[in-house]
């Protein structure tokens, strides 16, 4: 089909008119399921829950809105679903909407072939190419959205302002034989809602007061946040009426569905030998799981998937510049680097009332050593480390320093008895370099400080629990019981 040029040549080998935009997906979409091929590439986590019911929106015909907290991949998930459009659809060549050949909608493009029949020109559209998106903003106007009179394009043509050749098409029509997908519905002005209600239900819309017919063929796909749902504005009821499915998304429901996103989401080839620890990607994405459910993070808001993402990142990019500094290779990335990420948590997530007294980096390092800890017991829970504890006991201490290489760090952990006798577990045995044993080492100190069988500090390093440490953690544990009820 890509070499036919003409609508004559289309007739002639057979083309018939488009059937519309979402008989097209659910026609490949039943293909797809036929073939066992894979749905939407790139969306992990949601094959027993969210793509199911995508998928019967699509077989269903349906509009359908996405409701879901931040970083929840929603915008993805209408992005991907371009992957159910033909690779190359017919259109009347230079139309603004993309007019079926057969079936034009402008005027333009009435005109046209009216006088060239089968000799008006052909183009292709990629799937790419069918899909548009609009953030919705309180000041979208019925122009962008719809379309406005270009008094310009009326001079030039020598037309009166109510002829449709004047009209400059907004976002919508430009979607004719496409997806439009409006993320933050409820942001949308009320008036504009009625518009889109309007030309979908009815197929017609006032411009400037002059009437239209616009039968357009569009899959509406929209995205919205639950809690600003009725929050910042609202959906009117008639176009809520007419999606026609409601899919909640959420975060990952396991840890390894969230390391798998993590792992294909961050930026961590950086062109060396990078290695990252399973720990220590473990312990990345415990930090978000720990974070949305604790107490002092606002659950309204949510956590986004960005978080261990960016922390990633940024602990990659600390071990990446010690290395550079020191000169060795690979680049592996430890728990100090994890903390060395806080900037990349505070933004991440929303305080409560608790969480603000405390400060955003406080809470980010309690979580960092709650993350540490769980996993930890993972790793290392059935392992005994009573030497290593024992060491700290009697009088023992360790302060690593962070500017040396990786072989004086790994000199400094074996001043400890049975520090490194376990580090095979954790991926460092025999024959390992440095810098993958310094960073299994330090794994083991800072999960027996996350699990409170040692003490830490800037100025000490690792040292024995204090029964004053204790007194001071339950000390303040009750203090913001206190707090917390003055509140309530």
């Amino acid at each position: 089909m890509s070499q036919l040029r003409t609508l004559g040549e289309l007739k002639r080998a057979g083309a018939r008119p488009s059937s519309g935009v979402k008989d097209e997906m659910r026609r490949n979409l039943l293909a797809k399921l036929s073939a066992g091929a894979k749905l939407f590439p790139g969306i992990l986590g949601y094959n027993e829950s969210v793509v199911p019911r995508v998928v019967n929106a699509v077989l269903s015909r349906h509009n359908m809105i996405l409701l879901g907290l931040r970083g929840q991949a929603k915008s993805r998930l209408l992005r991907s679903l371009t992957t159910l459009l033909d690779p190359l659809v017919p259109t009347i060549a230079g139309c603004e909407i993309h007019d079926d050949p057969f079936r034009p909608l402008c005027r333009r493009c009435r005109d046209l072939v009216a006088e060239r029949q089968d000799a008006t020109e052909i183009a292709y559209l990629t799937p790419e190419e069918r899909y548009v998106e609009k953030l919705a903003t309180p000041d979208v106007t019925i122009a962008d959205v719809i379309g406005d009179v270009d008094p310009i394009r009326a001079a030039r043509g020598g037309h009166d302002l109510a002829n449709e050749l004047t009209i400059h098409y907004g976002l919508l029509p430009r979607a004719h034989r496409g997806i439009f997908a409006l993320n933050e519905l409820p942001d949308l002005a009320g008036r504009i809602q009625v518009g889109l209600f309007n030309i979908l239900q009815e197929g017609d819309v006032q411009i400037k007061g002059y009437p239209v017919r616009l039968p357009l063929d569009v899959c509406m796909v929209f995205t919205a946040n639950p809690e600003d749902y009725t929050a910042r504005g609202k959906i009117i009821t008639p176009l809520k009426d007419r999606i026609g499915s409601e899919i909640r998304t959420h975060y990952p429901t396991t840890l390894e569905q969230g390391v798998a996103i993590t792992q294909q989401e961050a930026w961590t080839e950086r062109g060396g030998d990078v290695r990252i620890p399973r720990y220590i990607r473990e312990v990345t994405e415990g930090i978000a799981f720990a974070a949305r459910r604790d107490k002092k993070v606002d659950k309204r808001s949510g956590v986004s998937q960005r978080l261990p993402i960016t922390a990633l990142e940024n602990a990659v990019s600390n071990a990446e510049r010690r290395a550079l500094l020191r000169r060795e290779t690979p680049i592996v990335p430890r728990v100090s680097d994890i903390y060395e990420s806080i900037p990349a948590l505070t933004g991440k997530f929303e305080l409560e009332y608790e969480g603000e007294l405390m400060g955003g980096e406080n809470v980010g390092r309690e979580l960092i050593r709650e993350a540490v800890g769980e996993t930890f017991s993972v790793y290392l829970g059935s392992v005994d480390l009573r030497a290593v504890v024992a060491y700290f006991d009697t009088g023992g201490s360790l302060k690593l320093p962070g500017d040396v290489s990786s072989e004086d760090f790994v000199s400094h952990l074996r001043r400890v008895p049975g520090l490194l006798d376990h580090a095979a577990l954790l991926g460092a045995g025999d024959g390992e370099p440095a810098p993958v044993v310094a960073a299994a080492g330090e794994f083991v100190l800072e999960g027996l400080y996350a699990q409170k069988k040692i003490g830490r500090s800037e100025e000490r390093g690792f040292f024995a629990v204090e029964r004053r440490e204790v007194e001071v953690d339950l000390e303040r544990l009750e203090r913001m019981r206190r707090m917390k009820k003055q509140v309530n």
